[in-house]
């Protein structure tokens, strides 16, 4: 997942609104969004290679997403998998405050990350945390995006992302027509305003906008989330089948059973 747009506690109707595109080598085998075989109340993509996801919700109101933390230097092939960030959270029964305690105990066995989880049920809760800066924090209410940096920092597609939604959000009725647009987005900012990550010139304005596209590399889902005050989740995906070159969309409504904790 490259980038996550998030308004939480910003809408009149919705306490969760998500917008979030996974960016993915076009190589790497994963399956679209559905309720797991081996875990029927999580609802998910999965990564086939190494079993975990990117994003998802469960019937209880479990919610966690991830995305990596672009830092080439630092990255080590004997990591552990990120994507069990997710499922791991997703799967069990721990307080999202607690889970990241427990997750900065194993920071240093996983490459970079940013990782969201948190109760949208009858308890709310949205909590952040990096394994770069080893803070954990609440979010507050508000409209937020994250990339492959911390939490709202200011890259051309974060701040583009972030003030569209805030747009799309400004009205009683969320339109996920508009939602569809934001995700889709491929305007490349001025070279002038791209961050330095450690990667070439010409790779940085390949990852500058947020719908990605290259020979190897590029958007492979996009996922909007939708949370009401009466505990209705509207979970849609649109995701890309890398060999028909088709992208296929799916429809998920249910309401929260109750909350696990």
């Amino acid at each position: 997942m490259c980038i996550i747009l998030f308004a939480y506690h910003n809408h009149p109707k919705y306490k969760l609104i998500v917008a979030a595109n996974r960016d993915e080598f076009y190589s790497r085998p994963s399956s679209s969004a559905h309720f797991w075989q081996d875990q029927p109340k999580l609802l998910a993509g999965r990564d086939e290679e190494q079993g975990g996801t990117w994003l998802g919700i469960t019937k209880e109101g479990r919610f966690a997403a991830l995305t990596n933390y672009r830092d080439p230097a630092s990255t080590r092939k004997d990591a552990v998998t990120r994507g069990q960030l997710v499922s791991q959270f997703l799967s069990g029964s721990q307080k999202p405050e607690d889970y990241l305690k427990t997750v900065d105990e194993q920071a240093e066995n996983y490459n970079g990350f940013n990782l969201l989880v948190g109760m949208v049920g009858q308890t709310d809760s949205l909590w952040y945390y990096s394994n770069q800066s080893r803070r954990m924090s609440q979010v507050g209410r508000g409209v937020s995006g994250l990339s492959n940096h911390l939490l709202n920092t200011p890259w051309p597609k974060v701040v583009r992302g972030r003030d569209r939604l805030s747009e799309a959000v400004g009205t009683p009725e969320v339109e996920q027509e508009l939602l569809w647009q934001i995700l889709t987005d491929r305007e490349r900012p001025v070279d002038d305003s791209l961050p330095q990550t450690g990667v070439s010139l010409e790779l940085e304005r390949i990852l500058s906008p947020i719908f990605i596209e290259s020979p190897g590399y590029g958007t492979r889902a996009s996922t909007v989330v939708l949370v009401d005050y009466a505990g209705q989740v509207t979970f849609a995906e649109k995701s890309l089948d890398v060999k028909a070159g088709e992208w296929h969309k799916e429809n998920y409504r249910f309401v929260i059973e109750k909350a696990a904790l």
